[in-house]
């Protein structure tokens, strides 16, 4: 199934589980706002353009459970539930985009029929786009891979990110669907493990060669020569800066030093043409996820701890951007990927 999607038999959100994995797959429910927040802040469902679907069916479900009597009421019902949202996830832009875009449909209703019918219309239309959206990424980004290559990726940006294929992964999926031999490198990216728990068991499920590394041994491979291209995907870009996963940034030093290409792969709902680097709150994350690993504690319980969920590379560590809309290289104008929307 998708990652993230609507249940029509229960009218509530459904998705896969991404904590309980690689040891068991399992599909859950949110019926409730509070219960799609805690499974949106325990990173049950996460990746930005995941959170984006999450963002907008959290809405539709929001309209479809009020009680209120009027649209009036609905209207403010559910832009309340819209910023809940939002707050769960500072620096993802993704999600506050689908809860707005969402929030947006409703605002053309003429009554709360209406209103509950165009927010899982929008959800829905949301979620197929991404789907397409990274489809077409994906050719764009494959043309840049060349058959042999070894490509090192950071966290997950895989269908398990997205609603479906994946965006630096779909690069990958898309290159082996040309014909091309491409082996993946995944860094583990602690904390949290997402590349090891998750861009591991996508890729050994597509039968993609795939080799698990600690975070730490990037620049031992890179300088080895045993990674051709470094491709990550992305939670924001603003007009100066790319943030992703805690780790990016090293990578993106590291590969510079040894001339190996840097991409960034995201839809053109991740740019934040607003803002610049400084402007952007990274989302600081509970302490213990440094101090235990799973149940086992690994630190002192009184130690003080540091845990920025994202970091941000500068545009100069980047050698090009893979849209669905196409390559951009640098110098960025984000103005050029702005006329192309």
């Amino acid at each position: 199934m998708r990652t993230i999607d609507w249940n029509y038999e229960k009218n509530d959100i459904i998705m896969i589980d991404q904590t309980l994995l690689p040891g068991r797959y399992e599909i859950i429910e949110c019926k409730t706002i509070e219960s799609l927040c805690e499974a949106i802040k325990s990173l049950r469902v996460r990746g930005a353009p995941a959170l984006g679907a999450a963002g907008a069916f959290g809405v539709a479900l929001s309209a479809q459970r009020s009680s209120v009597q009027s649209l009036e009421g609905l209207m403010k019902y559910i832009k309340s539930a819209g910023e809940t949202i939002i707050a769960t996830r500072p620096t993802a832009v993704n999600l506050s985009w689908g809860v707005r875009r969402t929030i947006r449909a409703a605002e053309d209703a003429n009554n709360i029929k209406e209103a509950r019918m165009f927010t899982l219309e929008e959800a829905k239309a949301i979620a197929d786009e991404d789907v397409e959206k990274n489809r077409r990424l994906g050719e764009y980004g494959a043309e840049l891979l060349e058959d042999g290559d070894t490509v090192m990726t950071h966290c997950n940006a895989g269908r398990l990110a997205c609603v479906d294929w994946g965006t630096a992964l779909g690069v990958i999926r898309s290159a082996r669907e040309e014909g091309k031999d491409i082996k993946v490198i995944s860094c583990e990216t602690r904390p949290l493990n997402q590349g090891s728990r998750i861009t591991t068991w996508e890729l050994l499920e597509d039968k993609i060669p795939v080799t698990l590394i600690t975070d730490s041994m990037s620049g031992h491979v890179m300088r080895k020569g045993m990674v051709d291209k470094v491709i990550v995907g992305a939670d924001r870009i603003t007009q100066d800066a790319v943030f992703n996963k805690i780790g990016t940034y090293t990578h993106s030093v590291i590969a510079k030093e040894h001339d190996i290409p840097f991409y960034v792969a995201a839809p053109v709902s991740t740019f934040d043409f607003e803002h610049l680097e400084d402007e952007i709150e990274i989302e600081l994350r509970k302490p213990d996820e440094l101090r235990f690993f799973g149940n086992h504690q690994i630190a002192p319980l009184n130690v003080e701890v540091y845990n920025p969920a994202f970091d941000a590379t500068p545009m100069e560590n980047v050698s090009a951007i893979i849209t669905e809309n196409g390559v951009f290289y640098p110098p960025f104008l984000l103005d050029e990927v702005r006329i192309k929307i």
